[in-house]
């Protein structure tokens, strides 16, 4: 796992915030193109996040995003993504 320098967008905004500051346009226009590429690119894997927020797109050196946290992605198959309850047999 990388570490993100930068921590989570959740506390990127936070900081500013605080700060009383507003993020760079150039910033979030970055983050925004990383985040919809990365998703592209799951999604063509045939891989639904499904837990898209801000704590969980990590941010790292030069205001690269990346996406976290796929402890709820599902795998689409037959075109669907099924969610498994009880105990599969």
């Amino acid at each position: 796992m990388d570490l993100a320098e930068k921590g989570d967008i959740q506390q990127l905004i936070k900081d500013y915030k605080l700060k009383k500051g507003i993020i760079p346009e150039q910033d979030i226009w970055d983050i925004f193109i990383n985040v919809t590429k990365g998703l592209r690119d799951m999604h063509k894997m045939k891989i639904l996040h499904r837990d898209i927020k801000s704590a969980n797109i990590f941010i790292h050196d030069k205001n690269i995003a990346k996406i976290g946290d796929l402890n709820v992605s599902k795998l689409q198959r037959e075109g669907f993504a099924k969610t498994q309850t009880g105990t599969p047999y």
